[in-house]
């Protein structure tokens, strides 16, 4: 019985082989991703940009960006410094980055452009913006049309990688061990293996999964999982670092060192920390348009990984008091750790929910807002200095044991000088990364801030490259919204009369952006849209939208669009889509 039902799968998949149309490797083992979206999804964003429009984002958001923004820290270095010290290293590296003239590839005018005709002087130019001089462009190049070294019935080997990963090595990283999925058979440590990745797919119970188990062995045939559905989805090739059984035994490390890339980036990882910081152009922008003034006490909501905190930070001259928070004490560190890096001491990191930011006073509190801030900051104060302390605690732990030792004491062991360094530096039960504890926070008064930026949590339908958005649904997409109108409650509430609230968002989606807009400014009264320095990115979209259930979706009014800015990542910027809006905040008793 057994027997005879291998012989039906085999017969199966014989047929199936024997029925598919000869492979044409060009069209396997190319970069072609095509964006599947939810139809009620695709059909609102139709309404929203027009179908050709939309086709010509979709296609946008597959590819990263053909440079790499970069922000150089002022305070600690200069933009002509860093672009000696990047030119040495790119010489180095030997990074090819001529991104004009697409190899093998008719140029697509479709997908924009460079954001500067001068990135063809160089490899490094600084942007011309005024007041983003400090900004620098290194460019890349691609798509790239690769050799794989296909031969009939000897496909190369391969190795295909998470979505995530994917999506990483074409913004220049390498392929890291969690990143990998499944392995040809008899790989070595030096073969040179194509890289694919494994998109998402439909499960039975509804969800979505890659639907490959860790570990699989690839064969090359077309009966490998998925195999059918990888075609066009190859983003280079690389050596392995290891063998098949080390790619599935080890925990970390580089897996595969990319050498051929469908798009050419270079890598910023561990390259002039605490000198530079990799941050897209409109999130620079952002920090720009909140227009922070030496001195001022200003709140960056849900500020994780700190790339806009970070920036306000220099624009202040690290003068007056930046206040990060966000919900995740590991994120919440992160950002400490990038401010140390960055020598930047007005910053204050607490973990914190943006929608408990509010602190409620007790009906006999009679302190009143000016004592209340005076106290926050002396708070706040305290957790830096003892923050910076906790920096130069391993060195006094290590120089104590040491003594001991001299003197005649007891032998101390390595791990126990580990645990008191980390008992020294965290606290008692708290083994947490360098930077030490980030203090929790019971919220702030209301009015206590200067300004305040709301970088929302948001769908991330701008980010790129984006190679899957299928889980986003209408209703997915209405949550989120109704998300970010509760964090804009708080920050409205935190914010003084006479300050500035800046929203963003890092989606193309209407209803997170002109439509939280629009909620704005219904709800609140005093508030309006204010203008915004520098202004490069182009117009909200006026009107509204009409869902089936009856529901309307109204966005920006005639004269409102061109106070917001709105990033296309088909247009010539090639940036990510992004979304700016900047709010006056007058009188609350009005």
């Amino acid at each position: 019985m057994k027997k005879a039902r291998d012989l039906n799968l085999l017969l199966k998949t014989t047929r199936r082989i024997s029925s598919t149309p000869k492979m044409d490797p060009s069209d396997r083992y190319c970069f072609s991703p095509i964006l599947r979206w939810n139809p009620e999804v695709e059909n609102y964003f139709i309404k929203a940009y027009g179908a050709d429009h939309f086709s010509v984002i979709s296609k946008a958001l597959t590819r990263p960006s053909s440079y790499s923004c970069v922000r150089v820290n002022t305070l600690k270095s200069t933009s002509d410094a860093v672009i000696e010290k990047l030119l040495k290293i790119i010489k180095e590296k030997g990074f090819d980055g001529d991104c004009h003239g697409k190899e093998g590839l008719e140029p697509d005018e479709n997908v924009g452009s460079p954001p500067e005709e001068s990135l063809k002087k160089g490899p490094i130019v600084k942007c011309h913006i005024p007041g983003l001089d400090y900004v620098l462009f290194v460019k890349g190049s691609g798509p790239h049309v690769i050799d794989y070294g296909y031969v009939p019935g000897a496909p190369p080997k391969e190795v295909i990688v998470s979505r995530k990963c994917a999506e990483a090595v074409l913004r220049g990283a390498q392929v890291f061990v969690p990143g990998v999925l499944a392995c040809s058979a008899h790989v070595e440590k030096g073969d040179t293996v194509a890289v694919s990745v494994a998109i998402e797919q439909r499960n039975p119970n509804g969800g979505w999964a890659s639907g490959m188990t860790r570990g699989t062995v690839l064969q090359g045939l077309q009966t490998d999982p998925y195999y059918f559905e990888r075609n066009g989805l190859y983003i280079g090739q690389g050596t392995t670092t290891m063998s098949r059984a080390g790619l599935f035994r080890a925990s970390e490390g580089i897996a595969v060192d990319m050498n051929d890339r469908v798009f050419r980036l270079p890598s910023f990882y561990d390259v002039l920390e605490g000198e530079i910081f990799l941050q897209n152009l409109p999130s620079i922008v952002a920090a720009h348009a909140l227009d922070p003034q030496k001195g001022e006490r200003i709140l960056d909501m849900c500020a994780a990984p700190g790339g806009k905190t970070t920036a306000i930070a220099i624009l202040m001259k690290d003068e007056g008091e930046l206040v990060a928070i966000d919900r995740s004490h590991n994120k919440a560190q992160v950002i400490q750790k990038l401010a140390f890096e960055m020598s930047l001491t007005c910053i204050t990191t607490y973990k914190l929910d943006a929608l408990k930011a509010i602190r409620q006073r007790n009906e006999t509190d009679d302190i009143n807002t000016n004592q209340s801030s005076n106290s926050l900051r002396f708070d706040d104060e305290k957790a830096s200095s003892s923050t910076t302390e906790g920096f130069n605690l391993d060195k006094t732990c290590k120089d104590n044991v040491s003594n001991a030792i001299e003197d005649g004491g007891t032998y101390v062991s390595k791990a126990d000088i580990r645990k008191a360094m980390r008992r020294m530096r965290n606290g008692p039960g708290r083994n947490q990364c360098l930077g030490g504890r980030v203090e929790n926070s019971k919220g702030f008064y209301p009015d206590s801030f200067d300004r305040v930026l709301l970088d929302a949590p948001c769908s991330a339908l701008g980010l790129r490259p984006r190679l899957f958005v299928g889980e986003e649904t209408i209703d997915s997409l209405k949550r989120h919204a109704t998300y970010q109108r509760r964090m804009f409650d708080q920050a409205v509430k935190l914010v003084r009369p006479g300050g500035v609230i800046v929203y963003s968002t890092c989606t193309i989606n209407p209803g997170e952006n002109e439509a939280v807009v629009r909620y704005a400014l219904n709800t609140y009264k005093f508030l309006s849209l204010a203008s915004q320095n520098p202004r490069i990115g182009g117009p909200g979209l006026v009107g509204s939208c009409e869902f089936p259930d009856g529901r309307t979706e109204e966005w920006l009014r005639p004269g409102e669009e061109n106070f917001v800015q709105r990033f296309d990542p088909s247009s010539s910027l090639d940036t990510i889509g992004f979304f700016i809006a900047k709010f006056s905040v007058g009188s609350k008793d009005a």
